[in-house]
């Protein structure tokens, strides 16, 4: 999944996110596709599902944090930016409103970073509940 992420827009960048937490939205779904029920339970390695649905979701946590991270930064940088602007002439209102924008942004996606770990906690969670009876949860 290649994504060219868009930092400028906070809403398309939502979208993008939106995207990629896609199996954490679904995970339910694929547990319940993944696992097999009781008559079925010799016929699927159990324990392969779950650890490979751990590995995309790690995956996905991975690169999610990496995208927010760098937006942050674009951000925290194009605010710096119009600060100093701002400081060199106080009375150019639309670069104050430019900046007062940019800091909100920038909030925005700092917000998000603890979006992304109430998402990890709760995905994760569902996946221990419903790996135990496969695999060790101590080690998904």
């Amino acid at each position: 999944m290649s994504y060219k992420y868009e930092c400028g827009d906070f809403s398309q960048f939502q979208e993008q996110l939106k995207r990629m937490r896609d199996l954490d939205d679904k995970i339910i779904y694929a547990l319940n596709a993944s696992l097999p029920t009781e008559s079925f339970k010799g016929q699927i390695d159990s324990e392969a599902k779950c650890r490979d649905l751990k590995g995309k979701l790690d995956s996905g946590y991975g690169h999610r944090q990496e995208v927010i991270k760098n937006c942050i930064l674009v951000c925290a940088d194009n605010v710096k930016q119009l600060k100093e602007k701002r400081d060199e002439n106080r009375d150019d209102i639309a670069v104050g409103k430019q900046f007062k924008t940019e800091q909100r942004k920038l909030r925005l996606f700092q917000a998000e970073l603890s979006v992304e770990d109430i998402i990890r906690e709760r995905t994760q969670k569902t996946l221990r509940e419903r790996c135990r009876l496969f695999v060790n949860v101590d080690s998904l």
